[in-house]
């Protein structure tokens, strides 16, 4: 059994937070809900991109629903426990979506990258067949890769100190209260992080490196502006995942304190997952149009 130190232990401020998190769940499940119904409900969203979009929305809300509503609940507790079997199987659907999640990031760059590069023949190389084919191997290679992940960590021998200084369970804080030496589950984190997020990243830097040498090659500023505008949401995306994943997981402890650690972290996994529908929902006109027809 664990113990959650939480995320606050101010009575005061955790009766301003309780409604605060609250509602970016409501909203996260409601939107990302509504974005996977509109694509399958419109025919006008059957797109490879919008596609993928709405595949992008179940894991966030997977991801949400695995650590919001405990940790809403956590906020009433003087004791915050959690079983050790509960707490492996959160944070193996949190890594199990986050990989899938880095994964279609980078199969939404390869279709900016198609529509860019052949235009006239992006319908017959990304076909609907290739889109189910990625989306298996996403899903399927991201359930491994927490698998491996997740195993080593939770095998390991606890006997001691069972307090953990979050309000999820982090696998860093986790491997921290072993009493067995953590080398080998270290060493497969490090390599799952290496081959999944860097990897993920610097395939979506390459698409995008080839997208951008193919609009500064239109001539007409109109027209390399309308060409930027299509990628600025999936650019947005993945600037504020990465950006908050790598701030959370890659900035040393040492230069940070454990309240800025928290912050970072609520952004990365409570505030992201809500903030992906909306910015394809704001910027994307075929899904402004379908959600009007719905509404009337």
């Amino acid at each position: 059994m664990f113990v959650f130190q939480g995320l606050t232990e101010e009575k005061g401020l955790q009766l301003i937070l309780f409604p605060v998190f609250l509602g970016i769940y409501l909203v996260s499940i409601l939107w990302n809900t509504v974005l996977i119904v509109l694509v399958r409900m419109d025919s006008h969203l059957h797109t490879p991109m919008n596609f993928f979009l709405s595949f992008l929305s179940f894991p966030d809300i997977c991801y949400s629903t695995s650590v919001r509503p405990r940790m809403l609940s956590d906020f009433f507790k003087d004791e915050k426990l959690i079983s050790f079997v509960a707490c492996a199987t959160e944070y193996f659907v949190v890594a199990w979506m986050d990989q899938a999640e880095c994964y279609l990031l980078a199969a939404m760059a390869y279709d900016r990258y198609v529509v860019f590069g052949s235009p006239l023949q992006s319908t017959t190389i990304i076909t609907p067949d290739l889109c189910w084919k990625i989306i298996v191997e996403d899903y399927g290679s991201g359930f491994l890769s927490s698998l491996i992940q997740t195993s080593p960590c939770f095998t390991l021998y606890y006997c001691g100190p069972n307090i953990i200084q979050h309000f999820f369970c982090d696998i860093s804080w986790i491997i921290s209260l072993s009493c067995s030496d953590p080398f080998v589950s270290q060493v497969i984190l490090f390599l799952v992080a290496i081959f999944v997020g860097f990897g993920s990243f610097l395939v979506i830097l390459l698409t995008y490196g080839f997208i951008a040498a193919s609009i500064l090659k239109i001539s007409s500023a109109k027209g390399s502006s309308k060409a930027f505008n299509t990628c600025a949401s999936h650019l947005a995306v993945v600037t504020f995942f990465y950006g908050t994943s790598f701030s959370v997981y890659l900035n040393p402890s040492s230069n940070h304190s454990q309240k800025q650690e928290k912050i970072l972290t609520v952004v990365y996994v409570l505030v992201t997952p809500m903030l992906n529908p909306l910015i394809y929902s704001l910027r994307n006109k075929e899904i402004k149009e379908a959600l009007k027809k719905v509404t009337k």
